[in-house]
């Protein structure tokens, strides 16, 4: 099953692709973004996150890594402008009402910037995090190097501020996979396509947001899912695909995708793609 369109791109009409953002969001929410857990947790385990953290969680999205944090205690905000659907059901995970007693910590979502976040009687936080993995798409690390500009005035001097990204491409399966972005929206002007990952991106990040790096750090983080339907659900929901479907059509990209995930699909029908993710931790001036 594939996520839901609300209209299916023709290339011969010009239609513009547009696909049902909520059901994006609960493949994103229900299936991909449980593959970033070992990495959300090596960040929290190595700056001891806990009842002191004051956190901000820049594009927080649907809140698991929020979520994590409280539940070590952490007060967390969380910030997002660009996905009121992944916002909601961060919502559903993270109020109070809705957290069953999992998290401790004290939470605030905002749909927005960190300056829609500031609360003049709030203390400033001793740490941010953009768990938004960047380097894979061209240009993705524009608007993190925005946020950032608007959140470190509103850090402690010396605050850590984690970026993340994705691993070699040697070292990433899913490489294959997000090749069939690049090969299907050739020629489509105005899209940011797919790109391998750089070593020194995050460390370029910083330096333009004026941080100081201070230590990173690789956490394997495998792919995993059910079986190719549920592949696809997830890789969908990253939106990593949706210049390729309007440059030809979401059956074509289904295919594609298809047999790309095809070397990864075991016996039993489960996928599997080991992959390394990169993290670095750079401090507020």
């Amino acid at each position: 099953m594939t996520p839901t369109l609300v209209r299916q791109h023709r290339p011969d009409t010009g239609e513009a692709f547009r696909p049902d953002r909520g059901a994006r969001a609960r493949d994103w929410s229900e299936i991909q973004e449980r593959m970033l857990v070992p990495l959300y947790e090596a960040v929290h385990e190595r700056l001891d996150v806990g009842p002191r953290t004051r956190l901000l969680g820049l594009g927080c999205g649907s809140g698991l890594a929020l979520l994590m944090a409280a539940s070590r205690g952490a007060t967390v905000t969380g910030v997002d402008g660009s996905s009121p659907e992944r916002l909601a059901l961060a919502r559903e995970r993270l109020l109070p009402e809705a957290r069953g007693g999992r998290a401790r910590g004290e939470v605030r979502l905002v749909a927005g910037t960190p300056e829609d976040a500031a609360d003049a009687g709030s203390p400033a936080y001793n740490l941010v995090t953009a768990f938004e993995p960047i380097g894979c798409l061209a240009g993705d690390s524009e608007g993190l190097r925005e946020l950032l500009a608007s959140a470190t005035p509103r850090a402690e001097r010396g605050a850590p501020v984690v970026l993340a990204g994705w691993g070699p491409p040697e070292r990433c399966a899913t490489t294959s996979v997000l090749r069939v972005a690049t090969g299907l929206a050739d020629g489509l002007r105005g899209t940011a396509g797919w790109r391998p990952a750089l070593r020194d991106d995050l460390e370029e990040v910083a330096h333009r947001a004026g941080l100081k790096p201070d230590g990173s750090g690789r956490v394997a983080c495998p792919f995993g899912y059910a079986d190719t339907a549920s592949a696809l659900r997830g890789l969908l929901s990253t939106g990593l695909f949706d210049a390729a479907i309007s440059a030809t059509d979401q059956a074509q990209v289904d295919k594609e995708l298809t047999e790309a995930l095809h070397p990864y699909q075991r016996r039993d029908g489960t996928v599997w793609m080991p992959n390394v993710f990169r993290y670095l931790i750079a401090r507020v001036p």
